[in-house]
């Protein structure tokens, strides 16, 4: 029996012998070939329709609902989207089969500006001779591209959900609701078109929402500049009459200089007038010495303090432009770096443009779509606004305004999309407001009343409903909080093709939008059957009636708005379109699950359409992993050369590989991804592997119906590995505080990882050989603890059933065939420690495991010393094999009344072939001695136990006491 311990080499039994030998059989592989067979086994399942199927079983149970967010459809999916469609898979399939109803479907996100620019290379300057019907239609194309091939590759991971009919937001149902969604806003009055100072992508050439943006380093030109005082100094203080006085300000944007407005100082903080060369300047007091020293002012002497707010309306002469400058006060100038004073272009910056409106400055912007200057002076004009930097400073110099010039590194603005550094630039947008008044309750949490108050605003009425949502990790509530509460307007407008319409009429005479209830409705049924492409035909020029007058000027002639919206604005009416298109499912939905740059985006958008919409959040709960990393910490990416490509994965090595992965790391943390990571996982499925193989190779003489023993006659090793599965079973699989309900899946990994390795394959296993192997094929021992290993199997199979996927299936339809049990594991539900133990857990069954599982730690404890013992014993040379060696053990009590209980089994549970028990002097002191011999007696040619009897059996002379026995019962059964 080649490969089975304790027993020995298969080809030294005697045929006769071997032959009543009960060796495992099962047609199981020992070599899973997950490459090859993983295809096979979605075949099977897409044959078999299991989604449905699934669907179908659950249907009436109570429903949980984790809403997908929808992965860009722009390149295939890297380790990053793997680890986050598998979590999905996990939490989906785990509350399948604890009972819920919970249905997956995956969505996609097709719009916007990276498809764009891809068909925009591949198009090239044919673009410019293009309708944009036909521009879309190569972006819908491309898109549709890469939506199959990665509903391809999360399926070959093992995902389930409807991928058949999946939410995309370029089809006309949803594009009808991302438009619906805005008309719930703009006929409510949160919406309004108007200039403002907003992230510009000068090579998009669009406008950017806070959530498009991320921060990079950056080295910028910065500059010390003086803007000299035109009114008389002795009105800011009396020791300034007449003097020459000009204020210093600092900015790493010289490029925004020909805007400069206004010079801008805290009202609160103390300023100083500090007289150098005959002139003097004014700068803040907590920074005037470092600006003495890059300005080299030499010889310097204070003159007079005072606050900020002296400086007020002040006039200042440009440095370079025939332009007065406004001072003004600001709480966003602060002191940590540069002067105190902030140059103000209202076209360049949200805090400036605020500041522009509050004291009726000049907003236009002279900087276009690609970041070229315009109407400026020759030194400048024409150059983009890096170029335009330099020559600007060679200005100052020949104006005699610049006092200091270096290069700083800074954290600055990108678009997130192509990674170019954006600017502020103030063009007319559409916005919707933070601060539109939301009169009236919570609307639909019905009974439950208001969540937040009564009455509010956008933001104030976010910020209430975020306290109400479970985050996971609770960071989550303070990050979103935090965005929100300091959050502009939301810019919806985006200056492309690529994208949802806003499908607005304006009107051609004053340029108002029009907003009738009526025409709204119109365009969103047109949208509804023909898709947004219908806006860029005549079909939508027939909306507007005949006659139909601007309320604003009365003109009768209207013109399409041409922007479309931001693609934040569609992903976030994603679950709106998806209870439109399944009305059946709940508001809000159980669970939103995305990467922590989400709160930028996904969380706070659908957070955003759902307040608009509803007045309520679209998710009760939000969970957030980590991102995935390389071993030095690091991101994946290909242009380092360090990506994992999960397919790639899959392919060699079996996408149960991937999904062991993810389950083995902590996800809300940052977790790292690497080939010897995944051959580590690998190597830990084939022990999974290994214990099912071991369970199913001893059950193929085993049919519950009629061989399984009832619980109370079992043996006691079998009952008390029941109890520590239904331990196992409670602790994973409990729906209110198992490690599932609360998605901490690396417990569950670990946890089971543990009892197949340590539990089951180093003890259980071990010591359950020779009963399965040597007992008669039908003894009530053999029978006993077939009963446990498939109550175990069936426990086993069904808790990993949720991750590994692919196994689970392979190995149910191996287990044997019981009444009532589905054709596929994810048909079925998790186990309870009930069906474990199979008889409900009434007082005295809870108490009898708690004693077992006493009894057993200290047998187990006991039995790692025989192990030592035994060791020992061999490196001596005292004995070759367990089996060969007779111990004797000698405990104390309470250690000694434990051993006594199970005197029987002692050598079974050590491997030996004798053990003599005594009782050492003391009462809990001193330890357990361990005295190891030779055994008496000749060993048994079947099982290789010693004993003094072989021999005695004449038919049987080779044998011992016990297999003369199994070999008469054989023989008469014959």
């Amino acid at each position: 029996m080649k490969g089975f311990n304790r027993l020995g080499e298969s080809n030294l039994v005697p045929l006769e012998l071997k032959a009543t030998i009960n060796l495992p059989k099962t047609a199981f592989p020992m070599k899973a070939d997950l490459p090859r067979n993983e295809p096979k086994m979605l075949a099977r399942w897409e044959e078999a329709r299991i989604y449905e199927r699934i669907r179908q079983a659950r249907k009436g149970s109570p429903t949980y609902i984790l809403h997908d967010g929808p992965p860009y459809t722009s390149g295939p999916i890297h380790l990053g989207t793997a680890m986050n469609k598998c979590l999905k898979d996990f939490i989906v399939k785990s509350k399948t089969m604890a009972g819920y109803d919970a249905p997956y479907v995956p969505g996609w996100d097709c719009h916007g500006l990276p498809i764009e620019i891809k068909v925009d290379k591949e198009l090239g300057g044919k673009k410019l001779q293009m309708r944009p019907t036909d521009v879309r239609a190569e972006c819908r194309k491309y898109a549709q591209k890469f939506l199959d091939l990665q509903r391809q590759q999360f399926k070959r991971i093992g995902v389930f959900g409807r991928f058949d009919r999946p939410y995309a937001t370029m089809t006309p149902q949803y594009e009808s609701i991302v438009l619906s969604t805005f008309f719930s806003f703009y006929e409510n009055g949160f919406v309004y078109k108007g200039l403002r100072a907003v992230y510009w992508c000068m090579h998009d050439e669009t406008a950017l929402a806070e959530a498009e943006v991320e921060y990079e380093n950056h080295t910028s030109p910065t500059v010390w500049v003086k803007y000299a005082l035109l009114d008389d100094p002795a009105n800011i203080d009396e020791a300034l009459a007449g003097k020459k006085v000009s204020t210093i300000i600092w900015t790493t944007t010289p490029w925004t200089l020909p805007a400069s407005m206004a010079v801008a100082f805290h009202p609160d903080e103390e300023y100083v007038a500090i007289e150098s060369g005959g002139e003097v300047y004014i700068v803040a007091s907590k920074l005037a010495k470092g600006v003495v020293e890059k300005c080299n002012l030499s010889d310097p002497h204070e003159l007079a303090h005072f606050p900020g707010r002296k400086l007020e309306r002040l006039n200042f002469q440009h440095p370079f432009l025939d332009r007065k400058i406004l001072g003004v006060l600001a709480n966003y100038v602060t002191m940590d770096t540069g002067t105190g004073v902030v140059h103000t272009a209202p076209s360049h910056g949200a805090e400036d443009f605020a500041t522009g409106v509050k004291y009726g400055l000049e907003a236009t912007s002279n900087v276009d779509e690609r970041g070229i200057l315009r109407n400026g002076l020759p030194e400048y004009t024409g150059k983009r606004v890096w170029e335009a930097n330099q020559p600007i400073i060679e200005l100052l110099k020949s104006r005699g305004a610049l006092l200091h010039a270096e290069k700083t590194e800074h954290s600055y603005p990108h678009c997130w999309r192509c990674h170019n550094p954006v600017i502020f630039r103030a063009t007319e947008q559409w916005f919707i407001s933070m601060e539109t008044p939301m009169p009236g309750g919570s609307g639909s949490r019905g009974s439950e009343g208001s969540r937040g108050s009564e009455n509010g605003t956008l933001r104030t009425r976010t910020l209430e409903a975020i306290k109400h949502v479970k985050w996971d990790p609770s960071w989550g509530e303070e990050r979103l909080s935090n965005m929100i509460a300091t959050r502009p307007d939301w810019c919806i407008s985006r200056q492309r093709v690529w994208g949802v319409p806003i499908a607005v009429f304006l009107c051609v005479s004053c340029g108002k939008p029009l907003n009738n209830h009526a025409i709204n409705r119109k365009v969103v049924e047109l949208f509804a059957s023909s898709g947004a492409d219908a806006w860029f035909t005549s079909e939508s020029d027939a909306i507007v009636p005949a006659g139909m007058k601007c309320p604003h000027c009365s003109s009768t002639k209207f013109e399409k708005e041409t922007d479309i919206f931001d693609v934040w604005l569609e992903s976030g009416a994603s679950y709106l379109a998806l209870v439109a298109d399944e009305p059946a499912y709940p508001w809000p939905s159980d669970l939103y699950l995305e990467g922590g740059d989400q709160y930028r985006g996904w969380f706070q958008s659908s957070l955003l359409c759902a307040m608009g919409t509803h007045g309520t959040p679209p998710y009760n709960g939000v969970v957030t992993p980590g991102w995935t990393l390389d071993e030095k910490g690091q991101a994946l990416s290909k242009s380092r050369g360090n990506d994992v490509d999960p397919v790639d994965i899959a392919d060699r090595m079996g996408a149960e590989v991937v999904r062991l992965w993810v389950a083995s790391v902590d996800f809300r943390e940052d977790v790292v991804g690497s080939e010897q990571l995944m051959q580590r996982v690998a190597e830990n499925y084939r022990k999974f592997r290994n214990t099912f193989r071991y369970i199913l190779g001893n059950l193929g003489d085993f049919d519950p119906q009629a061989d399984a023993v009832p619980f109370g006659e079992m043996e006691a090793l079998d009952r008390h590995m029941l109890f520590s599965t239904a331990l196992v079973v409670d602790k994973i699989a409990d729906k209110d505080s198992g490690w599932y309900a609360s998605f901490e899946f690396h417990k569950i990994y670990q946890l089971i990882s543990n009892f197949c390795i340590v539990d089951l394959s180093s003890f259980y296993f071990d010591v359950l050989k020779d009963r399965l192997y040597i007992s008669s094929p039908k003894s009530h021992g053999r029978r006993s603890a077939q009963t446990a290993i498939w109550r175990i199997g069936e426990a086993l199979v069904r808790l990993l059933a949720p991750i590994m996927s692919f196994t689970s299936e392979e190995v149910w339809n191996y287990l044997p065939k019981a009444a009532g049990r589905g054709d596929s594991v994810h048909l079925a539900l998790f186990p309870s420690a009930e069906k474990v133990l199979g008889l409900a857990r009434t007082e005295s069954i809870i108490a009898e495991g708690r004693l077992s599982n006493e009894d057993w730690t200290t047998l187990r404890s006991v039995r790692d010393e025989v192990l030592k013992a035994l060791e020992e014993a061999r490196n001596n040379k005292l004995i070759g094999t367990g089996l060969e060696a007779q111990v004797a053990v000698a405990a104390p009590d309470p250690i000694y009344s434990v051993l006594s209980r199970y005197a029987g089994q002692l050598r079974y549970l050590f491997i030996v072939s004798a053990v003599t028990l005594t009782q050492a002097a003391g009462n809990g002191t001193g330890g357990v001695r361990v005295e190891v011999k030779k055994a008496d007696g000749a060993k048994c040619e079947r099982c290789w136990n010693y004993s003094i009897h072989v021999g005695e059996d004449k038919v049987y002379p080779t044998v011992c006491e016990r297999c003369s026995a199994v070999l008469k019962e054989l023989g008469e059964s014959r």
